[in-house]
C-alpha cells in the first residue's frame, strides 16, 4: 500500500511541475477585445491592374488583355486616371513615365493624353493605376499598457518575399493571400508618416518600427510605450498619412465581382514587455471599385431683346412718360421727331437679357449696318463730308460725336449738349447683374454715350471695348438697358430715315 501511495505522489508532483513550467508559454494574458474599434481608409478605391494586349510607340491608344488578370476590362479605369506601364517583374514603370487617361472608347481600349514613347507594349506587360491614401485606426483599451509595452498593428500583405513593398498594387487569388503595399525603398511608409494620439501623445515612441511583409508574414507597425504606463480605458488613434500612403490592392484575380468589396482584416493588439497580448481586435476594411458618375450637360445660351413700354420709371436716369416712344423687340420707332430736343421724346430703351452656362462667359455685340440714311441711302464714311448731315451724295442722321472730344464705338464721352452735338447714340444701365460694358453715370457723367460700330465705315463690333455686355463666367438672367438718344439740327432735311441695328451674343465654352 505504501508503494502505491509513493508512486501516486511521484506522478502527481511530476505533472504539477510540467504544468507550472509550461504555463508561461501562453502569450495571451487576461486578453480582452479593444472597444470602439474602427479602421478607415481615406481612399477605399481598389487599384487598377490589367494586362496589356497591344500598345505601339507613337500611339495614344492601348488595348488591354480581356482575361487572366486582376482587371480584365476598362470598367474601373476613368478619365484623368494616372497610369504607368510595367513589365511582369514589376521592376519600375517603363522609362519612369506616367500617362493620363483621356478617354475610354471601349471595354478593352483606352486613350492617353500623350503618345507612348520609348518602348512598345506587349502581352507580358501590365497597365497600373495606383490608388493610395491614409489609414486611420481608432480604438479604446480595456486593460492598461505597461511602461515597456507596445501596440502592434498588423496590415495584410501579399504572400510573397519582395512584392509587398515594391510600390505597385498587389493581386492574388484570394484576399487571404493578397494585401496592401507599403511603397518601394525610395518612397516607403516611414515613422514620420505615422502619428499616435491618446493616453499622453508624447509617451508613445515616435520612431515606430515598421516591417514589410514576406511570403509568410504581414506588414507590422510597432509603437512602443515610454515614460509612463497607459491607463485604461484610453481612446487611441493611429494615423498613417497619405504621403506616400498605403497602396490599395488591385482586385483579387479569381472570383472577384466588380462592385463587391474584397474584405481585408487589420489586427491591432496591445502587448506587455514580453510581447504577450493584452487586448486585441480584428477590424475589416473593404476596398471596392469606385463608381464613375457621368452626365452630359448641353451648352446653353438664352438671349432676349425686349421692348420697354412703361410710361413711368427711369432708364439711364431718363424719366419715361406717356410721350416717350415705346420700343419693341424688333424696333425703335421714333416717329416724327422735332429738332427741339426734349428728354421725354428723344430717348427710349430696349432691355437685353442673357443666360448661359458657358464656362468662360460671353459677350454681346451691337452694330449698325450704316448710319441713319434718308430712305436708307448710303452714309459714306464715319463722319459727314460737310455739315451735320451730308455724306457725299447721301443725307443722313449722323452718329453723334457726343462732345468736343468725340465719342466713338470704342470710347465713351458725356453727351449733354444735344443742340450742338446732334445725332444718334446710346448708353447703358445694368438692370440685373454687372455686365454692361460701360454705364451712363460712369466717372460722374450725366449721359456717358458711344456710337454703334458702323459696318459701312469698316468699324468692327469686336474691336476692343466695342461690346455692350460681357462676363467671364456663366450667368443667369444678366440684364441691361440699352438707352438710345436722338437729336437733329433745325436744318435736317425732311424725310424718312432708318438703319438696322444687330445684336450678337457669343458664348465662350
Amino acid at each position: 500500500m505504501a508503494k502505491k501511495i509513493l508512486f501516486f505522489c511521484l506522478i502527481f508532483f511530476a505533472l504539477t511541475y510540467l504544468f507550472i513550467i509550461t504555463l508561461p508559454q501562453n502569450n495571451i494574458i487576461n486578453s480582452a477585445s479593444l472597444t470602439s474599434a474602427s479602421a478607415t481608409l481615406s481612399n477605399s478605391r481598389l487599384s487598377y491592374r490589367a494586362g496589356v494586349a497591344t500598345g505601339a510607340i507613337g500611339s495614344s491608344i492601348v488595348t488591354i488583355d480581356a482575361s487572366g488578370n486582376a482587371d480584365n476590362d476598362t470598367h474601373h479605369l476613368f478619365p484623368k486616371d494616372t497610369v504607368c506601364f510595367a513589365g511582369a517583374t514589376l521592376d519600375g514603370c517603363y522609362m519612369q513615365n506616367t500617362y493620363v487617361v483621356s478617354s475610354i472608347p471601349s471595354t478593352t481600349t483606352f486613350n492617353i493624353t500623350t503618345a507612348l514613347g520609348g518602348t512598345a507594349l506587349g502581352a507580358a506587360d501590365l497597365v497600373i493605376a495606383t490608388q493610395s491614401g491614409s489609414l486611420t485606426i481608432a480604438f479604446t483599451t480595456v486593460n492598461e499598457v505597461p511602461l515597456d509595452g507596445d501596440i502592434l498593428v498588423t496590415i495584410p500583405a501579399l504572400d510573397a518575399d519582395t512584392t509587398p513593398c515594391d510600390g505597385f498594387p498587389d493581386t492574388a487569388a484570394t484576399a487571404a493571400t493578397n494585401g496592401f503595399d507599403m511603397g518601394d525603398a525610395s518612397n516607403r511608409i516611414a515613422a514620420a508618416d505615422i502619428t499616435v494620439t491618446g493616453c499622453t501623445d508624447g509617451n508613445w515612441v515616435a520612431t515606430e518600427t515598421i516591417t514589410c511583409g514576406t511570403s509568410s508574414t504581414d506588414h507590422t507597425i510597432r509603437i512602443d510605450r515610454q515614460t509612463a504606463l497607459c491607463v485604461a480605458p484610453s481612446a487611441i488613434t493611429i494615423t498613417v498619412d497619405s504621403s506616400p500612403g498605403l497602396i490599395n490592392p488591385a482586385p483579387i484575380n479569381s472570383g472577384h465581382t466588380q462592385g463587391t468589396a474584397d474584405l481585408y482584416t487589420i489586427n491591432v493588439r496591445t502587448r506587455d514587455g514580453s510581447d504577450n497580448t493584452i487586448d486585441q481586435v480584428n477590424m475589416k476594411v473593404a476596398p471596392v471599385e469606385a463608381v464613375f458618375v457621368s452626365a452630359t450637360v448641353d451648352e446653353s445660351l438664352s438671349f432676349t431683346v425686349a421692348g420697354v413700354t412703361a410710361d413711368s420709371g427711369t432708364t439711364c436716369n431718363i424719366t419715361r412718360t406717356s410721350a416717350t416712344p415705346d420700343s419693341t423687340a424688333y424696333s425703335i420707332p421714333w416717329g416724327t421727331i422735332s429738332s427741339t430736343y426734349a428728354t421725354a421724346t428723344h430717348n427710349t430703351a430696349q432691355q437685353l437679357t442673357v443666360s448661359t452656362n458657358a464656362s468662360a462667359g460671353y459677350k454681346v455685340y451691337a452694330e449698325e449696318n450704316d448710319q441713319m440714311g434718308r430712305d436708307g441711302n448710303v452714309c459714306t464714311g464715319a463722319t459727314p463730308s460737310a455739315g451735320e448731315f451730308t455724306f457725299s451724295s447721301g443725307t443722313c442722321i449722323r452718329d453723334t460725336a457726343c462732345g468736343a472730344t468725340p465719342c466713338t464705338h470704342q470710347t465713351s464721352q458725356d453727351w449733354t449738349d444735344m443742340a450742338t452735338y446732334v445725332g444718334f447714340g446710346y448708353s447703358l444701365e445694368n438692370q440685373s447683374g454687372t455686365d454692361a460694358e460701360f454705364l451712363y453715370n460712369e466717372s460722374s457723367r450725366t449721359f456717358s454715350a458711344k456710337q454703334l460700330a458702323d459696318q459701312e465705315a469698316s468699324e468692327s463690333r469686336s474691336d476692343s471695348t466695342a461690346e455692350i455686355m460681357n462676363n467671364t463666367v456663366p450667368v443667369s438672367g444678366s440684364s441691361i438697358y440699352v438707352c438710345y438718344r436722338i437729336a437733329i439740327p433745325g436744318t435736317q432735311p425732311a424725310g424718312y430715315y432708318y438703319n438696322k441695328v444687330k445684336y450678337t451674343a457669343v458664348p465662350t465654352f
